[in-house]
């Protein structure tokens, strides 16, 4: 690294106290009372995630807490219990069934809300309706559906008889689908006819057709009639959800499962080879997203929480389904682009239902913040307590504007750190209870252990990058990959022994807490310096007028690579003025080392449904002039071409 690199980031931000007072609404009452658990959780985690499971319902008490070591281990051996009923009937049985579980809106103002008591009825129709079909205990169930109240009580359903459920992002392409689908062999495939998505229609049910004939295990699709569009039908495979819902029993007895059998698989995105998919536990993984969820968010139980994340990541299966019906708070759920039919469409469904704990990423926040603050002061967001964040790394700018110009200062910011495999964020801080740190991923949290190592695996002190790793077993943690158990040691466990390698940079400061920086293969080489590009990106975005910023490694005759910075800004800015005090901006934080190649200004930048810039292809721009990959899972693919003539244009500048 560079002298003033990743650690002048870290040494510029400050801990920032939270409100004290908050701290006696929480769980545990104070600040001191959580350092004390977490304490314990870290010198005895056995016994922690003993006393979390014992909170929730279980029909057998298990035999043993923790059974084996990374990376074959078991928690809650032959306990058995079933996800759904900590999901839903745990409220019920304590007074809370007329209490609104789920609200649904879709950008075209359509709505619905439901109960737990109506929640747990669609559930067991749905479930009844699969067991109809013939799908029982271990079956797969695929879910192609974009963010529908349909979506939830899908995995509900899934949870309550036991089926493996795959919920794969609906703004995949065909080829993307038929990968999953055929790696996966579900029986049924639940979809919908079409979707709205910044006033266009997305068909899937027609995806689902082209691929189907390639898969043999899939016996029938079930079929969401949501925009009444006109779609193919083969009779004796393929039903309507209203239809095969109808006279199915409201009651549905949970299957009763052993803990650590599989309940959920979800792949990865597969942009750089063959999608893997990742195998949890729908039993443990409702177990520690309830308590991570309680501390993350402080959950209480008049909360009105949003996800932002779509169905399609597990993101909002951590926390818009686990986290937060196991806690028993109401989940809002959104169908469409969160800044569509008007820019401000986020803050308008805040304000509407009053949301006061929110999760989201760091990108949809820098598009609130450039929506300027007369935006912001025309909704009335009092209400906000906690923001929390997962994705990618978080620059301080943007978190001291969450906190200061969004929150009023009056709010909790909690950035976290999760993937796939972890579902869920280990690293995290917890609400009203420990420091925030602007631009930090939070601490070591309950229950787990994290190191960060050199390439030899061995440990590194404070302030050194190295790669992520985690010591010791957790519920959540992922048990295999499906269908191929080799490829799981490989992936995970082959770089250091006994421990399961992320893949991703990071370091920990003196008051412990983490940095990630990104992943190994975001970071790059100028001159025989490794750079990462949170470091970079952070000292563009404080360039006024700036709004969003993606930096990539691009080959250098000299250097092997040099950076190239991608950025949006104010119309009213001049360009070359901006790309001027984004490279002093760069050199003055970082160093000459990283001073860029170019910084290219463009209208927009190409992002997934979920908020995230897709790097990839601003490096295939920028490398080959074209785009070869799957462009399906963008949230705007138009915007491609557009970026294609921005970067040839200030390209030949250079």
């Amino acid at each position: 690294m560079t002298e003033h690199g990743i650690l002048q980031v870290v040494q510029n931000s400050q801990l920032v106290q939270p409100e004290e007072s908050m701290a006696a609404d929480t769980a545990v009452g104070s600040q001191e009372a959580f350092e004390e658990l977490l304490k314990q959780s870290h010198e005895d985690p056995v016994s922690f995630w003993d006393n979390v499971a014992q909170e929730l319902t279980w029909y057998e008490p298990w035999t043993e807490t923790l059974e084996g070591e990374l990376p074959d281990f078991k928690f809650y051996v032959n306990g058995i219990s079933n996800p759904s009923i900590n999901l839903i009937d745990r409220h019920i049985e304590q007074g809370h069934g007329n209490k609104v579980a789920l609200i649904w809106e879709s950008e075209d103002g359509s709505s619905k809300f439901y109960t737990y008591n109506m929640l747990l009825a669609e559930v067991n129709r749905f479930a009844n309706a699969l067991k109809s079909l013939g799908v029982k205990k271990g079956d797969g169930v695929a879910i192609f559906l974009p963010n529908l109240a349909e979506s939830f009580i899908a995995v509900l359903a899934c949870f309550r008889i036991g089926a493996v459920y795959n919920s794969i992002f609906s703004g995949f392409s065909q080829n993307a689908l038929r990968d999953r689908l055929i790696n996966f062999k579900p029986k049924v495939v639940v979809t919908t006819d079409a979707t709205p998505r910044r006033g266009n229609i997305i068909t899937l049910k027609e995806k689902v057709d082209k691929v189907i004939d390639d898969i043999d295990s899939i016996q029938a699709v079930i079929v969401v009639n949501r925009l009444n569009t006109d779609i193919s039908m083969k009779e004796g495979r393929d039903y309507w959800w209203d239809d095969i819902l109808e006279g199915q029993s409201r009651i549905c007895e949970p299957e009763r499962l052993e803990a650590n059998e599989p309940g959920i698989v979800f792949y990865t995105s597969g942009t750089t080879g063959r999608p893997k998919g990742v195998v949890h536990s729908g039993i443990a993984f409702v177990v520690q997203n309830y308590i991570y969820a309680k501390y993350h968010m402080n959950f209480q139980s008049d909360d009105v929480f949003w996800c932002t994340a779509d169905i399609g990541w597990l993101t909002m299966h951590i926390w818009g389904i686990a986290g937060a019906l196991a806690n028993g708070v109401t989940t809002v759920v959104y169908e469409g682009a969160i800044d569509y039919p008007i820019p401000e469409q986020f803050y308008k469904i805040m304000e509407t239902y009053r949301v006061n704990k929110l999760f989201t990423a760091p990108t949809a926040l820098r598009m609130l913040k450039s929506l300027g603050e007369e935006v912001l002061d025309n909704y009335d967001l009092d209400m906000l307590e906690v923001v929390s964040l997962v994705g990618e790394p978080f620059d301080p700018e943007t978190w001291h504007w969450t906190y200061e110009v969004l929150g009023k200062e009056k709010i909790y910011v909690n950035n976290t750190w999760g993937q796939t495999e972890t579902a869920g964020t280990p690293l995290s801080h917890a609400a009203w209870l420990t420091p925030m740190k602007p631009g930090s991923a939070g601490i070591q949290f309950l229950g787990v252990k994290l190191d960060i190592v050199d390439d030899d695996g061995i440990p590194v002190p404070p302030n050194v990058l190295g790669n992520l790793i985690i010591r010791t077993p957790f519920p959540m943690l992922s048990r295999t990959l499906w269908n191929e158990p080799e490829r799981f040691y490989e992936e995970y466990y082959s770089q250091v022994k006994n421990a399961y390698y992320s893949s991703d940079l990071a370091l920990y400061d003196d008051e412990g807490h983490f940095w990630v920086v990104g992943r190994s293969d975001d970071a790059f080489n100028v001159a025989g310096h490794r750079l990462s590009t949170m470091e970079m990106e952070s000292a563009a975005l404080k360039v006024e007028g700036v709004h969003e910023a993606a930096i990539i490694g691009i080959p250098d005759d000299i250097k092997g690579e040099v950076p190239l910075v991608f950025v949006t800004a104010d119309d009213k800015e001049d360009k070359e003025h901006l790309k001027a005090k984004v490279r002093s901006s760069i050199v003055e934080d970082i160093g000459k080392i990283a001073q860029p190649k170019n910084v290219v200004v463009v209208d927009q930048l190409p992002k997934t449904i979920s908020g995230k810039i897709v790097r990839r292809l601003l490096k295939e721009i920028a490398v080959t002039g074209e785009v070869t990959g799957d462009l399906t899972g963008l949230d705007d693919p138009a915007i491609i071409e557009h970026v294609k003539e921005q970067v040839q244009d200030q390209m030949k500048e250079v």
